[in-house]
């Protein structure tokens, strides 16, 4: 059968153990005092985003793409060879999820993204139904409102139906943009997925709103609750490492703020889901169906309530369709959030690229409405311009997942086959796929020295022109070990035919093979959808406030604003450096890029000024 791939290192404690993820930062300062031949060689891996912190590093300096780590009754695989990981994510079943590692993200009821065999098969049939291109393209409409709501508020007032601000060249200094984006794509996908309307500050809901759903719309906390269902539903995920590590019974009795928080949280929004939970099972009962949208909720109340529905192992219970509304709130306005800010702020560091995009969206839409750009005839020419290339280039560079959890299945040892040799890996085994790493491997993508910083590869780097390269592979591509089978959700490519085509395998934003994420069409429909509406009639320029004030800014040159806008971009990339995970990697503990929207033609700075 082949060689077993050789052990590299060892470690008292298996890296993923939640105790140590919890307490590493007690541990690791007391460890780095016994000398450095005692811990260099294995230490590197016990530290959470190691491979976000150190890059290629410790792959180049093993001199390999997959190495194993020996701790207590376990062995880990870490691999960034873009054809092992297609392997181990196409084969579902030689390769489960580690579910145990997602045992956080189960607090309200099994779902679609915690469970495994027949259960999940179960989960994904009942999910998948409501994402399709239908729904891509209501969704795409419904980014745009909400694009124009999250301008007028930056503006503190409303925009016209171009999306034209009134009489206002800038916004303040925005130093919310995390939060901000974390809004609108709850707003999109609380519309879109649940027939919610969420408002923005000084909005008022639609005459037409269903009372019965006004109260999940309101800013304010409705009678019976002590907070709003958005503000719920945001705490919960704020103080998500809380909720996992005290029992929620405890929390109410502790004496700190942030236990009270995170207990009154989970409250509100377990009594917000109950309620919606029921209100949908009414729906059933009196035969009302949601018109247009995704409606998640009742796709998953009528799989299990509506009799005359096909129930063919449909065994849900009442937790499963919350915990899947929960987990798919979760995966459709997390993710999508931070890769709209982090493309903002990357945008704002790269003002050559921003130029670039709004060439093309000027090609595309000129200054026509965003509101009449019809989806079908949109999108395909979208994805493959510029604004398709920033999407990538964000989603490469920043991926909201960096380590995808694999096992081997315990049935029996796995063969794989890596740059033609067969190696097995044994049952059980832990199994690490480096989504992060792997978009940064130079064996498999098309890169040039850095012109920013001069390192051999400009990988580093924020370069959407990189999908206009040539491919300049070292290495075959592994052949394709899809099972063929329809699991539910978009079947396509993640990128666009006229774009670069990364080997499959090096390119997994969204994961790869049956476990792929359901919602990733509809998620790049959200992406450039709110990139064509910002940049069609605004520029995003880096503030500079901690060194100069407005007035202060009015009486330089050309060079002194170089050399401050120069001082904001280090800045801007080296916060960004500091990103870490708790359910995605962003920008945590209030660490942030302040940036202003500015109206095109009335930049201070990158209108005039070519910057690297």
């Amino acid at each position: 059968m082949g060689d077993c791939l050789q052990p590299t290192s060892s470690s008292a404690i298996h890296p993923f153990n939640l105790f140590w993820q919890l307490t590493f930062w007690l541990w690791v300062p007391l460890i780095k005092l016994l000398p450095k031949s005692v811990w260099e060689g294995w230490l590197f891996i016990m530290l959470p985003d190691w491979e976000f912190i150190t890059r290629q590093e410790h792959f180049q300096r093993l001199g390999s793409e997959s190495f194993i780590v020996v701790s207590p009754l376990d062995l880990t695989l870490f691999t960034n060879h873009p054809g092992l990981m297609h392997q181990i994510a196409s084969r579902r079943e030689a390769f489960p999820k580690d579910t145990a590692r997602y045992g956080v993200l189960e607090m309200f009821g099994k779902n679609v993204v915690t469970t495994e065999g027949a259960v999940w098969r179960m989960h994904r049939k009942v999910t998948s139904a409501s994402f399709n291109e239908k729904n891509a393209a209501f969704t795409f409409a419904e980014a745009i409102r909400q694009t124009h709501g999250m301008i007028g508020m930056w503006f503190g007032k409303g925009i016209d139906r171009n999306g034209d601000s009134e009489n206002a060249d800038s916004t303040k200094t925005i130093t919310t943009l995390e939060h901000d984006t974390q809004k609108w794509a709850l707003n999109i996908f609380g519309y879109v997925g649940f027939g919610l309307r969420l408002r923005w500050p000084g909005q008022e809901l639609p005459q037409d709103t269903d009372p019965k759903l006004a109260k999940y719309g309101s800013l304010e906390a409705p009678p019976g609750y002590t907070m709003s269902f958005p503000d719920s539903l945001g705490l919960v995920l704020e103080k998500i490492v809380t909720l996992l590590i005290f029992p929620w019974w405890l929390l109410r009795f502790l004496p700190f703020e942030f236990a009270k928080t995170a207990w009154s949280a989970k409250e509100n929004y377990v009594k917000f889901m109950a309620e919606f939970l029921e209100d949908k099972k009414d729906d059933i009962r009196l035969g009302n169906v949601e018109k247009e949208g995704m409606d998640i909720m009742g796709q998953l109340v009528r799989a299990k309530y509506d009799q005359g529905a096909e129930k063919e192992s449909i065994k849900l219970d009442d937790s499963d369709i919350i915990g899947n509304a929960f987990m798919i709130s979760v995966a459709g306005h997390e993710t999508t959030a931070n890769a709209v800010h982090l493309t903002l702020v990357e945008l704002a560091c790269n003002p050559t690229a921003q130029r670039r995009i709004q060439k093309d969206i000027d090609d595309l839409f000129g200054d026509s409405d965003p509101s009449t750009w019809d989806y079908e005839k949109s999108v395909n020419p979208m994805l493959a311009s510029y604004i398709g290339a920033c999407a990538n280039e964000t989603l490469r560079k920043m991926p909201s997942v960096v380590v995808i959890p694999k096992v081997v299945s315990a049935d029996a040892d796995q063969t794989v086959v890596v740059d033609g040799t067969k190696h097995v890996l044994p049952a059980r085994m832990s199994i690490a796929l480096m989504a992060f790493s792997v978009h940064r491997n130079p064996r498999w993508w098309p890169t040039k020295p850095s012109e920013r910083t001069g390192t051999p590869t400009d990988l580093d780097d924020y370069l959407p022109e990189r999908w206009y390269r040539a491919s300049k592979i070292d290495g075959e591509a592994e052949e394709n070990h899809d099972d063929g089978a329809d699991y539910g959700g978009y079947q396509g490519s993640d990128t666009s035919a006229a774009l670069y085509r990364p080997p499959r395998g090096s390119f997994v934003p969204f994961s790869d093979g049956p476990r792929s994420c359901l919602g990733r069409r509809i998620a790049m429909v959200e992406f450039i959808a709110a990139l064509a509406v910002l940049f069609q009639r605004y520029s995003v320029e880096l503030a500079v406030d901690e060194w100069a004030s407005d007035k202060e800014m009015e009486r330089m040159g050309a060079e002194e604003r170089r050399e401050l806008y120069v001082k904001a971009q280090k800045k801007g990339r080296a916060t960004l450096d500091k990103a870490n995970t708790i359910i995605t990697l962003k920008l945590n503990s209030g660490k942030f890029v302040p940036v202003r929207l500015v109206r095109r033609g009335k930049e201070r700075f990158i209108r005039d000024l070519e910057l690297v």
